[in-house]
Parts: structure tokens; C-alpha cells; sequence
């Protein structure tokens, strides 16, 4: 049949790359035709990947589906090899999904439009290029061209610092993904069995734990600063900080996911042995990364700012479930994935719709602006509650079955295991003191706990000029700006809509986590399958020579594995 041998994950990948190289010769003037293009490309894109996924994925099958492959380069042993699974799937509509809501979020952008479009559809289709790719170096090269847009979108639409933060994003993520490149010519041309740059046929190799290792190495460094692990991190605050508001919700919703990602694809599904020896060394990371990530956000007085410090700390329970050896512990970390990529969209989208009206993202120069932006500050709230894990959203199913995974876990001593969740439980308190606040501060009562909304103190003279004679200034906190200069007005419906479209999601999850969950277990239940073997394959070594336990690495010896 047609619909069985048709290209359609190529297609899915085509169709926005295609309309991107379609934008510099649509006519348009005011960018109102191309506004309409690009969402309508997006949704009809992600609509697409639902009506695929719906009729032609099997979430029973654990191993890779929907299989598409071309020969490419074949002096190199290049071919277009694209598949999803268990772990693939769910990310793949979460691009679309984010990246369509943040091209109908961008409805507002007046400045190089043709640009600005045509990079947001040559970023959707790198997005799902990293996700379906089979083949190690198709991979990278997607991985490579996301980079590009990123880089134009902040330090063009971005903030008074942008082309420092960009710099910074692309300096980072470009030099890590060089450990890529060298991991997957390492793991192609070497082991036992032909050379295949083919992740599925690479899975079938074996590699000596001495060349496991140093690559393991290499793509932690890698995926870790896309994920933003401690120290690696450092690039994302700055991004957040200048980018718009579309981008960010892109920068948060998808690209951390791909670190993620890599980690459960490569470093755990195809370095089983190495993935025992640094499976510690992924919880104290993972550790760090919860309490820093919370404790760090106190500190910043911008909006995106604090939230990307709580982004650092939530993306630290992934890394926790993805080193649990627990088939609840790495599906808690693939529900935290789905969860935060909707959370933190959602947020930063609302971040955006408060900046426009009040034109600052410094909490300061707010107060009680609930009292003017009711519809924003409900649905704000909404989301700040579904990021710490309110009962009943998506972050609370996450961070719960992380939690059990990681407690329940028979590879770790139960010293270890109590320090960790001792710890993690520290971020999660955390969380709600630095999430509420910041609701407080800019949207609920009035300024530094004054009984009123103060005055603000008009100096800039076209200001001052125009309240004198028309007493038309607006005031937000301290920060004062004419009626005409931003949009002072509640939430639009569209701005509503996309609000609410994500939080239906996040409730919808909370409520009935087995609506994520069943299309990804059978594949992760597969891979910690293949990481406990590898485990139990070191332990049986490790007593046939004659070592134990001090013979892992130092962190290794601190978690002190115990005995089967």
C-alpha cells in the first residue's frame, strides 16, 4: 500500500525545510502573508505527525519503526537512515507541537520578518531531523544546523546583550559537539561486526570497556551542555536573558530535550558498560543540578532568567531517572522530558505577553500588574503551579516517579540513595519558594508590600510630557510607559489560547500520566534492560578477576553499588 512505503517521517522533516526556501519569494510587505505562512506550515506539519503516529506507530514495539533509507553518500557509508521509537516519537511531537505554538506566539515580530520565518522553519525541521535520524552522522549534521538558527534568532530579535549571548551559545554547543563527530567515527569504524554508521546496527556491536569509556566521557561533556548539567549550564541563563520570547520557548520546550535525549540514545543504549561506571557520577550531577538550579534562581531579579535557573534545576531529575537502572526511574526521566518541554514553553510564552505590556523583564520595576492583566496573571499562575509540582500536572507524575525510581533502586546502597532523595527533596521545596514569590512580586499585591500601588516618578520628558497633558502614563510598579508603546490590555484570545493548549496538556498528563507513558515504556523498559545486563556483566567480571567494589571509579565506590 501507498501509505506503508510512502517517505512519510522524510516528509514530515521536508515539509518545513521545503517552505523555508519558499519564504524569499513570497510577496508580502507588512508580513502579515508570511505570519500566516509559516503557523500554517507548522501546525499542518505537527497535524501531520499526529495523523502518522495515530495509524501507523505501534507504541508495543520496542525497537525502531517506520524505518526510511537512502542511500546518500555511499563512498562514506552515509545514507538517509530516519526512524522513531519509543523515545524518538514522543520528542518529535513535542517539537512540533512547541515550535508551532511559538510561530503563533510571534505574531507581533515587525522586524525582518522574511528572516525571522524562514529561521523558525529551518529550526523546526532540524529539530525533528535529530530526533528521527537513525544513521550517527546524519545525526550530527541536524545537530549542527539547529545550531544556526539559534544563533540568529538571539543575537538579532534578541535582548540589549544578545550578540554576547549568542556567542556564548554557539562557542559552547559547537565545541561539545565535537565529541559527536569523534564518538560516532569511533563507534562506526570500530568493534566487532562491519563498519555502519547505522545506530540500530551499531547497537549490535561490542566494544571494549577502555574505548567505552573515553567516549561515554566525550558525549556526556557533549549532551550535557545542550541539557544544561552543571558546570556546562553557563550559556543558558544569557540565552533565555536576551532571547525573545518564541525562541525561548523553543530553547526550553525542545533543545535541552535533545541533551536528554542523546544521553538515553547513545551514552546508555550504546555504551552499556561505561553507562555502570558513570551512572553515579549522572545522580551527583543530577543532584547538583536540582539544588544549585533552585538555589541560584533566588538570586536573579529578571523573569526569564529565573526561570531558566529552574529549568537547570528541573532537567536534573532527568539525569537522576536516566542513571536509576529502574524501569520507573527512566520513565519518570522521559515524563520529565514531555513535562518541563510544556511547562517551561508555556511559561516563557507568558513571560513574553507580560514584557509586552510593561516592557521590562526586571521584577523590580513591577507590582500588583495582576490588578490590570487578570486573564495573564490566572493562567501565569497555572503554570508556575504545574512547575512545582502541584498534584494533579504533569510535574508532580514526573518528579514523584523519578523519585520512587531512584529510591527503589537495588544498584545503589541505601546511604546513597537516602542522601539523594534528601537532597533532591530540597530542590523541590525550593522550587515553590522561588516560583511563588516571583508570582507575588510581579503580579499580586503592590510594590514592596505597600498597601497601594505607588506612583511611579515620571523623568523621561516625553513621558512627563504627555501625562502632564494628557495624564495618559501607564504605570507598572515603578516603570512607566505611554499607553501607546505597549499593549495595554489583558490577554488576547489568541494569547489565551496558546495558554491554554498547553496547560490542557500538563493537566491532561497529570491526571492520566499513562497517556504519555504507554507509548514510550516498551522502549525504555528495552534500553534499562540492556543497562541492567550490562551491570549485572561488570559485576559477574569484576568477581571472576577477582576486584570489587573499589575497583569503580571513585564515585562509583562513593554510591558503593550493592551486591545482587
Amino acid at each position: 500500500m501507498l501509505a506503508d512505503s510512502f517517505p512519510w517521517l522524510t516528509t514530515i522533516f521536508a515539509l518545513p525545510l521545503v517552505a523555508a526556501l519558499l519564504v524569499p519569494v513570497i510577496p508580502d510587505r507588512d508580513g502579515n502573508v508570511l505570519r500566516w505562512y509559516a503557523t500554517g506550515v507548522a501546525i499542518a506539519d505537527f497535524a501531520l505527525m499526529c495523523v502518522l503516529f495515530w495509524q501507523h506507530y505501534d507504541p508495543q514495539i520496542s525497537g525502531f519503526q517506520l524505518v526510511e533509507k537512502f542511500s546518500w553518500i555511499p563512498q562514506l557509508g552515509i545514507s538517509w537512515t530516519v526512524s522513531v521509537d519509543g523515545i524518538s516519537m514522543p520528542l518529535v511531537l513535542l517539537a512540533g507541537f512547541v515550535t508551532s505554538m511559538a510561530l503563533l506566539s510571534a505574531w507581533q515580530v515587525d522586524r525582518k520578518p522574511r528572516m525571522f520565518y524562514f529561521l523558525m522553519l529551518v529550526l523546526y525541521a532540524a529539530q525533528v531531523g535529530v530526533f528521527i535520524a537513525q544513521d550517527l552522522l546524519l545525526f550530527f549534521i541536524m545537530w549542527e544546523i539547529e545550531l544556526v538558527p539559534v544563533y540568529l534568532l538571539v543575537c538579532i530579535w534578541g535582548g540589549p546583550k544578545r550578540q554576547y549571548a549568542a556567542i556564548k551559545f554557539l562557542l559552547y554547543t559547537a565545541a561539545a559537539s565535537i565529541f559527536i563527530l569523534i564518538a560516532g567515527l569511533a563507534l562506526a569504524l570500530s568493534g566487532s561486526g562491519p563498519a555502519s554508521f547505522d545506530i540500530a546496527d551499531i547497537a549490535l556491536k561490542e566494544f571494549p570497556l577502555a574505548l567505552q569509556l573515553p567516549l561515554y566521557a566525550g558525549l556526556l561533556i557533549a549532551f550535557g551542555v545542550k541539557l544544561a548539567a552543571f558546570p556546562f549550564h553557563t550559556w543558558l541563563p544569557d540565552a533565555h536573558g536576551e532571547a525573545s520570547a518564541p525562541v525561548s520557548m523553543i530553547l526550553a520546550g525542545v533543545l535541552l530535550k535533545m541533551g536528554a535525549y542523546g544521553l538515553m540514545r547513545m551514552n546508555m543504549g550504546l555504551l552499556p558498560d561505561a553507562h555502570v561506571y558513570f551512572a553515579p557520577v549522572l545522580v551527583t550531577l543530577g543532584v547538583v543540578n536540582i539544588v544549585y538550579g533552585a538555589l541560584t534562581s533566588f538570586a536573579q531579579t529578571n523573569m526569564k532568567r529565573r526561570l531558566a535557573y529552574s529549568s537547570v534545576s528541573h532537567m536534573g531529575f532527568v539525569l537522576i531517572g536516566i542513571a536509576s537502572f529502574t524501569d520507573l526511574g527512566i520513565n519518570g526521566a522521559m515524563l520529565q522530558m514531555i513535562s518541563h518541554g510544556l511547562i517551561a514553553s508555556v511559561l516563557f510564552f507568558l513571560t513574553g505577553v507580560t514584557y509586552d505590556r510593561t516592557h521590562t523583564m526586571t521584577m523590580q520595576d513591577m507590582g500588583g500588574i495582576g490588578i490590570f492583566m487578570p486573564k495573564v496573571f490566572a493562567l501565569y499562575t497555572a503554570g508556575a503551579m504545574a512547575s512545582l509540582a502541584l498534584p494533579g500536572m504533569s510535574g508532580f507524575a514526573s518528579e514523584v516517579t523519578v523519585f520512587i525510581g531512584i529510591a527503589t533502586s537495588d544498584f545503589y546502597s541505601l546511604t546513597f540513595r537516602i542522601a539523594v532523595v534528601f537532597l533532591a527533596a530540597i530542590g523541590v521545596i525550593l522550587t515553590p519558594i522561588y516560583l511563588l514569590s516571583m508570582v507575588r512580586q510581579v503580579f499580586h499585591g503592590s510594590f514592596y508590600g505597600s498597601k497601594e500601588i505607588p506612583a511611579c516618578d515620571i523623568t523621561d520628558p516625553e513621558l512627563r510630557e504627555d501625562f502632564i497633558e494628557n495624564q495618559a502614563a501607564v504605570c507598572f510598579g515603578t516603570n512607566c510607559i505611554l499607553p501607546g508603546e505597549a499593549a495595554f490590555i489583558d490577554s488576547r484570545p489568541r494569547e489565551v489560547a496558546i495558554a491554554l493548549s498547553f496547560l490542557v496538556a500538563i493537566v491532561a498528563i497529570g491526571c492520566y500520566p499513562k497517556i504519555a507513558m504507554q507509548v514510550y515504556d516498551t522502549t525504555t523498559v528495552a534500553i534499562n534492560s540492556v543497562a541492567t545486563q550490562a551491570y549485572a556483566q561488570v559485576r559477574s567480571t569484576e568477581e571472576t578477576i577477582g576486584f570489587n567494589a573499589p575497583s569503580l571509579p571513585p564515585l562509583a565506590k562513593i554510591a558503593e553499588f550493592s551486591p545482587d
